[in-house]
């Protein structure tokens, strides 16, 4: 069968190319290199960071996975960091068998003996020492590997999740010591950023599944291995301090971590205990096009058209009768326009105490609890413009149907501030017993709780103040995009009061406008219990056991929409001709203004002056000083929309948004591993089997609009003010699969091996697309009707894996490796969105039926998701240079076809060819590090910020993205260290876009961030 690894586009082939040509003659310098560099006898200054020839290699710091060791091993040093000490000061013989290789190129060669030894496709990332691991984050460790690559959040720059192989966020699972660890996100993936990495062990990509472990991950599961006592049996402490600084923040904020570890002299009990805190600082701007919905322009709307334009697809109305009104021109439009700057604090304190109990060689007891809380504050300060497509005149369609040049009359301009909060906790505390029951039986029992909130106790997420001018002093403004969204965002003019640009920020003329505040609460629970006995005999290792897992889901959002308590002084006031709103606003709320221009370097376009700098909880407490509206007549109160209103902005839930989902899963489990002969070569076969049966409950609250109101206050408004009762809605599903695996690794040479796998995985849909209810908002605009129906009923995602590999360790602390794979993916869900009437609600603007975009999911087709990872790690002798390089190609029967407007459109998203590769240097305690990554374009998902178009869900692409780190270390003394690291040294920014590359989303630009700390362990 013929293959193609050239991606859905042809973008990348020159890089691709590129990247090859450089491979090939990188490799060709390495093998020629003399091979007296392999075995020269060691300096005495060298010995830090080599291996003479014959020692053995370390054990790993931890074991891939948490349940293949047995108790006596568990009990046994773990890692290099016991072996004897050939840091500075201290001398050994060359010849000693018991140096080992320490620091980063230690590490190195550990990670490939876990590769090596793995009957399964395994990467391994472990810690240089106690309290050094390679990078601050665990997703920037971990987009090293191959076949791995990163999401960022946008306004912090942060990685905070992976795509391994194409499959990102749910399709992957990760584990805390093997077991499964809650996460309030709203997502079942967790967010790595709340991931404390200085005292990390260990981090494990499992690429084909561990029947043992977990098979509910068709991209990979990710297990994070924790210290525990008995790792470093003795005393044992290590602390890091460090000061980080973002070059736009410009403030050097703190992190800061201390571990204690001790066992008693009789090596039977032991105590661990560590706690870091981490402040990240981070200033970002950003530009943004809040979503570019799809739908019909009139010819009338076009640029050089004349006469009087009335948009209609109503065929009853008069105007149908002219066909310069008909809208039947297919074409996309951007739906709100603005810029930001995003000041966010992002604090994390993460703890973990470890207790283990050894009172014999057959027995081992650890009793952990870890625990994260994460509190990020953003302060937004903005300006917004909203476009509605029926409203656009002289119109400039683009070979796409993109409109890239328009005006708009009556445009209201709109300035925000929004104070937002996120407080993400999460603990687990877990029990886990291993017995030797016999010299060749080994049973163990793990059980864990763990729970997880999103914003518990009173915290508002967001508290938003709106303000601005519009109606009589709206403009004609103009928008034109200048180009791709990887180098331009799209310019305005013709802004400001009545289109006075002179009178942008003019405070005269500015007034209250709406005011929003939102939370989403979320909690996430999580029982769990595994237990297992494994049976190892010369060559032979059986396993066999069950798993069962309660999560239980809550969900709920309260907000000012749902009581319409925004509008209560929207309208903008006097001076915009409104009969609500107050006007002008007092001159001590405003602190400033933050400057648009150059907003983000090397991107073309152009922007309006500047952004106010205000604080909403204070323009708030402004409005809430003028009074009750409901006891006396307040002036500037919106009487005409809001009822109910008593001064205060309060949330109230809304109860679309509740729902709770309970999964119960039962899985049993059995396997072997075996090693034999083939030809005379050795081969390991490892086979196993995996049944889950999982039964869901999903309750949610129904209700359906009544009526649609227009807005006084804001021609751009439609509210609900009533609702069908309440009704609560539960749905119930089941399932089960049989999900088979097998690994083969022959040994064809001492040096190289040839590795077959085949498996069966699954991934259940993500939480939200569970509300068995349909949830009709409050808040609409017109023109942008929308609902979100979910499916109770939907199956999981179902893969079968294949995969074929190469492994040439031709020298120490080097290989080479190619992989290929090829994933056959079925009940693919597809999120259509659809036009449809609900409750034969009117809208007043039409006069007809209003219709909602709604969006709905159902499980749909199949897919087929191929592509090769290529790798190679190179360490030149005993110099201290090495690098490790890596690159991914990867392609699907079912790329994303940018004409077909139908609204159930289906593509494999996430999939990106993505390269890497790190350069080094570590030798008599210096060490430098410099990594590359590169990411091509890929479609991240279907949806943008606004989901309101005719053409179904339309597409967020992410641009092609590199970025360049830099980290360094040395070694004062041999307890004592000091390091520094600089992120995004080439000031990558990050950019996304709709369905074609000038449709602009976001463009984030996050600047660099330098860090200088230092490390003492003893």
């Amino acid at each position: 069968m013929a293959t193609s690894f050239h991606g859905t586009t042809t973008r990348g082939g020159k890089r691709s190319a590129w990247l090859m040509t450089g491979a090939s003659s990188l490799l060709a310098i390495a093998l020629a290199m003399p091979a007296q560099a392999q075995t020269q006898t060691p300096t005495q200054t060298d010995l830090q960071n080599t291996v003479t020839p014959g020692a053995a290699a370390p054990q790993p710091a931890v074991p891939v996975t948490a349940n293949e060791t047995s108790a006596a091993q568990a009990g046994s040093p773990q890692d290099a960091a016991t072996a004897q000490d050939v840091s500075q000061g201290n001398s050994v013989e060359a010849g000693d068998p018991d140096i080992v290789v320490v620091g980063l190129r230690g590490s190195l060669q550990r990670n490939l003996d876990l590769k090596r030894e793995s009957s399964g496709v395994v990467d391994v990332i472990s810690a240089e020492d106690i309290g050094k691991f390679p990078d601050s984050n665990v997703a920037a460790s971990l987009q090293r590997l191959p076949g791995v690559s990163i999401q960022r959040s946008g306004s912090r720059g942060e990685p905070t999740g992976i795509t391994v192989r194409g499959f990102g966020g749910d399709f992957n699972t990760t584990l805390y010591d093997g077991r499964r660890i809650a996460t309030g996100t709203g997502g079942r993936q967790i967010d790595f950023s709340t991931v404390g990495v200085d005292f990390i062990g260990q981090l494990s990509v499992l690429k084909t599944p561990d029947v043992s472990l977990a098979s509910s991950s068709i991209g990979a599961t990710v297990n994070i291995a924790f210290p525990n006592p008995f790792d470093h049996p003795g005393f044992r402490a290590a602390a890091t301090a460090s000061g980080s600084v973002q070059d736009r923040a410009g403030r050097v904020v703190p992190t800061g971590g201390l571990l204690i570890s001790s066992t008693n002299e009789a090596e039977t009990f032991g105590v661990l205990a560590d706690v870091i805190y981490t402040r990240r600082d981070t200033d970002t701007n950003r530009v943004y096009v809040s979503g570019w919905p799809g739908g019909n322009y009139a010819p009338c709307q076009l640029a050089g058209s004349t006469g009087t334009c009335t948009p209609t697809s109503n065929t009853q109305s008069a105007a149908y009768a002219n066909p310069a009104n008909r809208q039947n021109l297919p074409g996309w439009f951007p739906q709100q326009y603005g810029a930001e700057q995003q000041r966010v604090k992002d604090e994390r304190v993460d703890a973990r105490v470890s207790l283990q109990y050894h009172p014999s060689d057959d027995l081992m007891l650890t009793l952990d609890n870890n625990f994260s809380r994460q509190n990020i504050t953003q302060n937004n300060y903005a300006f917004g413009v909203w476009f509605n497509q029926g409203d656009l005149r002289n119109v400039t369609l683009d070979a796409n149907g993109t409109a890239t040049d328009f005006t708009q009359a009556n445009t209201p301009t709109d300035f925000t501030a929004a104070l937002n909060k996120q407080i993400l906790q999460t603990n687990q505390t877990g029990l886990n017993v291993k017995y030797d029951a016999t010299e060749n039986l080994t049973l163990e029992g793990d059980v864990a709780y763990a729970k997880s909130w999103l914003n518990p106790g009173d915290v508002i997420g967001s508290a938003n103040g709106d303000i601005g001018y519009g109606n009589r002093l709206g403009n004609v403004l103009r928008f034109t995009v200048d180009g791709a969204s990887n180098k331009a965002f799209p310019t305005i003019s013709n802004f400001g009061p009545a289109g006075d640009e002179s009178r942008w920020a003019d405070q005269s003329l500015i007034g209250s406008h709406v005011t929003v505040n939102q939370t989403q609460h979320n909690t996430d629970e999580l029982v769990q219990f595994r237990g297992n006995a494994t049976w190892k005999q010369d060559d032979l290792t059986l396993k066999a056991g069950g798993q069962y897992y309660q999560d239980t889901f809550n969900f709920r959002n309260q907000s000012t929409f749902t009581n319409n308590f925004w509008q209560a002084y929207a309208g903008y006031g006097a001076p915009s001709g409104g009969t609500s709103g107050i006007s002008p606003l007092p001159a001590n709320l405003y602190q400033g203004s933050i400057s648009l221009d150059n907003f983000i370097p090397g991107f073309n376009g152009s922007l309006p002056p500047s952004v106010f700098v205000f604080d909403p909880i204070a323009y708030q407490n402004f409005l809430t000083s003028q009074g009750n509206p409901s006891a006396t007549r307040v002036p500037g109160f919106n009487y005409g929309n809001v009822n109910g209103f008593t001064g205060t902005f309060d949330e109230a839930v809304d109860p679309g948004s509740i729902l709770r989902v309970r999964e119960r899963t039962w899985s049993l489990y059995a396997s072997a591993n075996f090693k034999t002969e083939v030809g005379g070569l050795p081969l390991t076969i490892n086979a196993g089997i995996r049944n889950e049966t999982t039964n869901l409950v999903s309750t949610g609250q129904g209700r359906l609009p009544l009526v649609l109101v227009t807005s006084a206050a804001d021609p751009t408004l439609l509210s609900i003010p009533n609702y069908t009762q309440v009704q609560p809605q539960t749905a119930r599903n089941s399932y089960s699969y049989l999900l088979p695996s097998m690994d083969a690794k022959l040994e064809l040479t001492d040096n190289l091996i040839l590795r077959i796998d085949a498996s069966r995985t699954l991934t259940r849909p993500t939480l939200n697309l569970l509300n068995p209810v349909l949830n009709v908002g409050n808040g609409q605009r017109i023109g942008a009707l929308n609902a979100s129906g979910g499916n109770a009923n939907l199956k999981p995602y179902l893969a079968d894996n294949f995969d074929l590999g190469a492994e040439w360790y031709y020298r120490r602390n080097s290989y080479l490796a190619v992989n290929f794979f090829l994933k056959n993916v079925s009940n693919f869900i597809v999120g259509g969105v659809t036009r449809q009437a609900i409750n034969g609600v009117v809208d007043p603007t039409t006069g007809q039926l209003a219709s909602f975009a709604v969006s709905q999911q159902v499980n749909g087709p199949d897919a087929t998701v191929r592509g090769v990872e290529l790798a190679w790690q190179q360490v030149f002798g005993d110099t201290g240079f090495g690098f490790q390089a890596n690159a991914t190609f990867v392609d699907t029967n079912r790329p994303y076809d940018d004409k077909n407007i139908s609204q159930t459109g289906f593509a494999v998203t996430g999939l990106a060819n993505s390269a890497n590769f790190v350069g080094f240097y570590d030798k008599n305690g210096f060490q430098i590090r410099a990594a590359l990554n590169w990411r091509d374009e890929y479609l991240a998902q279907f949806g943008q910020n606004q989901n309101t178009g005719s053409f179904g869900a339309e597409p967020t692409f992410v641009n092609q993205s590199f970025q360049v780190d830099l980290t360094s270390s040395f070694d004062v003394t041999k307890n004592f260290s000091v390091f520094g690291e600089a992120l995004n040294l080439n000031k990558n920014k990050q950019s996304t876009h709709g369905r074609y590359s000038n449709q602009l989303l976001d463009v984030f630009d996050y600047g660099r961030r330098f860090t200088l700390g230092a490390r003492y362990r003893f």
